[in-house]
């Protein structure tokens, strides 16, 4: 009986270990694959508006929206914002994505 105990023991142990090694690749993944998202809107932005005089004009808006976690919103941002979506309406980023992207240029 101690023998079957042990085994069964050894076989739980097994798979809890299983199971926690692929939730950490499931975890991974989808932190890796978000990080990847943010990198790809930040690069679509900044490569297509390097040169956007309404873009550039808020950066200093952008820095004090990153620094402040999206507390203070300047009416160059909101400007640049309202650009940036109007001008790409397939852009799928959040406010603080754009903000980074136009502290990038």
């Amino acid at each position: 009986m101690t023998s079957l105990r042990l085994l069964s023991a050894a076989a739980l142990l097994a798979l809890a270990t299983s199971a926690s090694a692929t939730s950490f690749v499931v975890t991974t993944d989808a932190v890796v694959n978000a990080v990847a998202a943010t990198s790809d809107a930040t690069s679509d932005v900044t490569s297509s508006l390097k040169d956007d005089k309404i873009v550039l004009a808020a950066r200093d808006d952008a820095a004090s929206f990153v620094a402040s976690s999206g507390d203070i919103r300047g009416a160059q941002l909101e400007a640049a914002f309202k650009h940036i979506r109007s001008t790409q309406p397939q852009l799928a980023a959040s406010d603080l994505q754009l903000a980074q992207a136009i502290l990038t240029l």
